[in-house]
């Protein structure tokens, strides 16, 4: 009776040994990402963009936002929702953003894809500080998407998804 279990206990040993190696494998470091733009004059036109878009929004700059903002703005916010019109959107950032909150780019996250006949996407992390809290409260960082339309070199934000 004894060697009748031998096969099961064999299969068990196997199964376990082969779950563990797997295991193993599993965890092994993959090589860190490292992002490199395939268009590097579009890179640094939708970074300079992005920049002067959060300077004003930092400093409550509501005519350049609009200036950046399509007319035909979609504005995706996974807790907020969508959002479509852009003077709402402008005033909601002057009602809940002006003076209270400013936004950190995570230094080196951007990512740029241009989009043939249309512009770029632009993905990225930020972090968003509540200026009314507390200096040195943590904040964490999020993800974000950004579309942006090339019309004869005039850059606007066509889409936004906003992620926490």
């Amino acid at each position: 009776m004894r060697n009748s279990r031998l096969p099961y206990f064999l299969i068990l040993l196997f199964t376990i040994t082969a779950t563990i190696c797997s295991a193993q494998k599993n965890t092994a470091k993959e090589p860190a990402y490292i992002y490199i733009p395939d268009d590097l004059e579009l890179y640094k036109t939708i970074v300079a963009m992005d920049s002067t878009f959060f300077q004003a929004y930092n400093t409550c700059d509501l005519y350049k936002q609009a200036a950046i903002y399509s007319d035909n703005i979609e504005f995706y916010h996974d807790q907020g929702g969508l959002m479509t019109i852009k003077q709402e959107i402008l005033d909601g950032t002057e009602k809940y953003i002006c003076g209270k909150v400013t936004r950190e780019l995570v230094k080196g996250s951007i990512e740029v894809y241009p989009i043939k006949d249309f512009g770029a996407v632009e993905i990225g992390r930020h972090k968003f500080h509540n200026n009314t809290e507390k200096e040195g409260t943590a904040s964490h960082a999020s993800k974000f998407i950004i579309f942006w339309k090339n019309d004869n070199n005039i850059w606007t934000i066509t889409k936004v998804v906003s992620l926490h």
